[in-house]
C-alpha cells in the first residue's frame, strides 16, 4: 500500500512501515504526477519530459534522474548551465543554499558520489579522435558509422561528430604539429642522418618510397623516424628515387648531414643504385666519395637466401607439412602420436606448429621440431594406414642440413628484433659467419650439401661484396673488437690474401677519419691578388722584418703547439686502435661507451656516432621474417598522398611520445601547406 506524502513529495512504499523514506535531492528538480491508478511518473520541472517512477508494486528508482541532470540530458538544464541560469545538480547540494552539512546535528546525510564539473571541449575532443584514427588505423569515415556516431552522443549529446574533410584536416593538424617538432629534433642532434629506402607497391603503377632516417641523438642514443612517404608514379624510372631523396633532404634540412643509403631489393635496377650513388656523392662528397651506399637491405637477403634453400626441397618440405596437418588437425590422432612419443621415449619437448608461409621463421621451426620428432612419424606410418606422407631417411637427412644453414640464418635474423634499434657495430661478426660457413659448403664433398650451398653462395656473395667494408668499420668502432675482429674474420674467409683484404679496410678507417679530420680544421682564408685568389699563410711577406721581439722564442711556443694539436689529432685514431681490447661482455652499451670518452676522442667520437648509427636493414621488427614484398592496400592507396604520409608517419612518431597540444587553426610553423592536402 502506497501512503502520499505532503508538499507533492514521492509516496512511500510500505504503510506498515514504520520509518519514513527519506526524501531525495532529485526531487527538487523534479515532480510526481499521477497517471493513473498503479502508475507515477517523475517530470522534470526545467524540460518537462516524464521518466518512469512507480508501477504497480516495482518502484523505478531516481538514479535515471540524477543522470538526466547531472550528465547535461535535459536540454534547458544544458543551456542554462551555458548562460549561468540555475545551478546543475551535485548530489549533497539544494538550490536554495542549504547543503547537508547545514542541516540539524540529530540529522545524518548519506554520502553520495561526487560528480566533477567537466567543461566540455570541442577542439580537445576532434584532436583526441583524429589521433585514435591515426593510433589505430581506423578509416577516416569512422565518423560516419552509424554505431560509432550513435556510441559517442550517448556518451556525450554536446559532441558535434566531424566529417570525413574535417577530421582528415584535424589528422593533418596534427602531423604538421609533430613534424615540426621532430623538425626541430632533428636541426639539434650533432652528427649526420642515414637514410633507408623501401618501396612499396600497389595493385596500380604507383609506388611509394618509404624514407627512414636512423641517426644518434644528443644523449647517444639510436634514434629511427619515419621521414616521408612520397607517392612514385612510375616506380620504373631511373630518376624518381633521387627526386624522393632530394625532397626528403630538403623537407628536412638534410642537405649538409646525409651520410649514408641503405636499399631494399626492389632497386635492383643497376642504373638506379648508381644515379642514388652520384646523389651521395653530390650530397655528402666527404664520405669516401659515396662508397657508404648498402645496396641490399640485410633483412631481405636473409629472406632471400631462406626463400631460396627452401625452395630448393619443397616437395620434401611439403611432405613435413602434410604430416603436421594429419597429426595437428584430429585430436584423436594426436593424441595417438603423443603415446607413440612416449613409448619412444624421445626426449623432444618441441611442438609441432602448422607453418605461416609468409613467415619464413615458422617454416623452420616446423621443420626442427618434425626432424625431432621424425622417430614418431616413422612409427606412426607403420602403425596408421591412413598415414602415408613420412619422409624418408634420405629425405630426413636432407632437412638437417637444410635446418643448420637454416639456423645460421635464423640466428642471424634475430639481430635485427633482439633491439629496437640495433647499432651497425653488430652485424659484421653474423655476416662473416655466413660468408665463411657458405663458401666451404659450396666445397663441401657432400654432393647433397654442396648443390644445396651453392646457389646460396652465389647470392650472398654480392651482398659480402657491397657491405663488408661498411659493416667492418662498425665494427672497428667496437673497442671490443676494433681491427682484431676484422684480422680473425679475414683470415678464416680470405687465407693467405686476407692481409689485402684486410688492408683494404684499415685505408678505408683511416681516410674516413682524415676526412673528419678535415671536417673539424677551420676553413682556409683567401685573399685576392688581382685577378686570382690565394690561401692565406702565416709566411713572411716581403718587406717584413725578420727580427722578433722578446727572446725570441714566442713563435717557436707558436710552431710547437701547432704541430703538437695535429699531431694529436692525426694520431687519435691509432691511440684507439692501439689501446686494448675492452672485455667482451653480453650487455654492452658501445654507444654509452663512445658518450663516456668523447673528450678523450673528440674527433673519432663523432666518426663513431655516424657509423654506428648506419641502418643494415629497411623493415620494420615485425616484418624482419616476411616472404612477400610489401604491398600498400587499396584504402590507403585511395587517400591524398599528404593524407596517407600524415597518417602513417605520425603513427611512427607516436611510438616514442607525442607533445602535440590542441592549437590554433593557424599553425604559423607549418612546413606542409594545407593547400597541399
Amino acid at each position: 500500500m502506497n501512503i502520499p506524502t505532503e508538499n507533492n513529495e514521492p509516496p512511500i512504499l510500505g504503510a506498515q512501515s514504520n520509518k519514513r523514506r527519506k526524501k531525495s535531492i532529485v526531487w527538487d528538480y523534479f515532480t510526481i504526477e499521477t497517471v493513473g491508478a498503479d502508475c507515477t511518473r517523475a517530470c522534470c520541472k526545467q524540460c518537462k519530459k516524464s521518466f518512469a517512477y512507480i508501477s504497480g508494486s516495482k518502484l523505478a528508482g531516481t538514479s535515471h534522474l540524477k543522470r538526466h541532470i547531472v550528465l547535461g540530458i535535459c536540454p534547458v538544464s544544458r543551456r542554462n548551465q551555458g548562460k549561468n541560469q540555475s545551478t546543475p545538480y551535485r548530489p549533497g547540494f539544494k538550490p536554495n543554499g542549504a547543503a547537508c552539512g547545514t542541516d540539524s546535528p540529530r540529522k545524518r546525510c548519506r554520502t553520495a558520489p561526487v560528480f566533477p564539473s567537466i567543461s566540455f571541449n570541442q577542439d580537445l575532443c576532434n584532436h583526441e579522435l583524429a589521433k585514435m584514427i591515426i593510433l589505430h588505423e581506423y578509416p577516416l569515415n569512422l565518423v560516419e558509422h552509424h554505431g560509432f556516431v550513435d556510441f559517442v552522443r550517448t556518451l556525450q549529446p554536446k559532441f558535434n561528430m566531424a566529417s570525413v574533410d574535417s577530421i582528415q584536416m584535424d589528422c593533418v593538424g596534427v602531423y604538421l604539429s609533430e613534424k615540426q617538432r621532430l623538425l626541430n629534433f632533428i636541426c639539434g642532434i650533432p652528427g649526420r642522418v642515414s637514410l633507408t629506402l623501401d618501396l612499396w607497391t600497389t595493385d596500380e603503377t604507383r609506388g611509394y618510397v618509404f624514407l627512414t632516417g636512423q641517426f644518434v641523438d644528443l644523449d647517444w642514443k639510436l634514434q629511427r623516424r619515419i621521414l616521408n612517404i612520397i607517392m612514385v608514379p612510375s616506380p620504373d624510372s631511373e630518376v624518381a628515387f633521387n627526386h624522393a631523396v632530394t625532397r626528403c633532404l630538403n623537407d628536412w634540412g638534410l642537405d649538409s648531414k646525409l651520410f649514408t643509403l641503405t636499399l631494399d631489393e626492389s632497386f635492383a635496377n643497376v642504373t638506379v643504385r648508381e644515379n642514388l650513388r652520384g646523389l651521395l656523392s653530390i650530397r655528402n662528397p666527404l664520405v669516401l666519395n659515396g662508397q657508404l651506399l648498402i645496396g641490399n637491405c640485410y633483412a631481405h637477403v636473409l629472406t632471400s637466401l631462406t626463400q631460396e634453400a627452401l625452395g630448393s626441397m619443397k616437395e620434401t618440405i611439403k611432405k613435413v607439412r602434410e604430416s603436421v596437418k594429419y597429426v595437428k588437425t584430429s585430436k584423436f590422432i594426436e593424441e595417438k602420436f603423443i603415446k607413440l612419443k612416449q613409448q619412444l621415449q624421445v626426449p623432444s619437448m618441441k611442438c609441432l606448429t602448422i607453418d605461416n608461409q609468409t613467415k619464413w621463421n615458422t617454416t623452420y621451426h616446423m621443420l626442427v621440431a618434425a626432424l625431432e620428432l621424425k622417430e614418431v612419424f616413422s612409427c606412426l606410418d607403420t602403425s596408421d594406414p591412413n598415414y602415408n606422407e613420412t619422409p624418408s631417411m634420405d629425405e630426413w637427412k636432407q632437412l638437417e642440413t637444410l635446418c643448420a644453414y637454416l639456423k645460421l640464418f635464423f640466428e642471424a635474423a634475430n639481430i635485427l628484433i633482439a633491439t629496437m634499434h640495433p647499432t651497425a657495430n653488430l652485424f659484421f661478426h653474423e655476416v662473416w659467419k655466413i660468408q665463411f660457413e657458405l663458401t666451404h659448403g659450396s666445397m663441401n664433398e657432400d654432393p647433397i650439401v654442396s648443390t644445396l650451398i651453392k646457389p646460396l653462395k652465389e647470392k650472398f656473395d654480392q651482398y659480402w661484396k657491397n657491405s663488408n667494408m661498411v659493416l667492418a668499420i662498425a665494427a672497428v668502432m667496437d673497442p671490443r673488437f676494433k681491427m682484431k675482429l676484422v684480422d680473425f674474420s679475414f683470415s678464416r674467409i680470405y687465407g693467405n690474401d686476407a692481409e689485402n683484404w684486410i688492408k683494404i679496410v684499415e685505408e678505408g678507417v683511416h681516410e674516413l677519419f682524415l676526412e673528419y679530420v678535415v671536417q673539424s680544421l677551420p676553413p682556409p682564408t683567401f685573399v685576392q691578388d688581382g685577378n686570382e685568389f690565394f690561401v692565406k699563410t702565416e709566411l713572411v711577406e716581403e718587406g717584413e722584418t725578420l727580427l722578433s721581439t722578446g727572446d725570441g722564442l714566442s713563435d717557436f711556443e707558436v710552431y710547437i703547439s701547432e704541430i703538437t694539436g695535429n699531431q694529436q689529432m692525426k694520431s687519435e685514431l691509432d691511440q684507439y686502435l692501439e689501446e686494448p681490447l675492452l672485455p667482451r661482455v653480453q650487455e654492452f652499451d658501445v654507444l654509452g661507451w663512445w658518450k663516456l670518452n668523447t673528450s678523450k676522442y673528440p674527433t673519432l667520437s663523432k666518426m663513431a656516432s655516424d657509423v654506428l648509427s648506419i641502418p643494415v636493414s629497411t623493415v620494420a621488427p615485425d616484418s624482419v621474417f616476411d616472404t612477400a614484398s610489401e604491398k600498400m592496400d587499396s584504402y590507403r592507396a585511395s587517400l591524398r598522398p599528404v593524407t596517407l604520409e600524415a597518417l602513417i608517419c605520425v603513427k611512427d612518431w607516436m611510438r616514442y611520445g607525442s607533445s602535440v597540444q590542441v592549437r590554433s587553426s593557424k599553425i604559423s610553423t607549418a612546413i606542409v601547406k594545407m593547400e597541399n592536402f
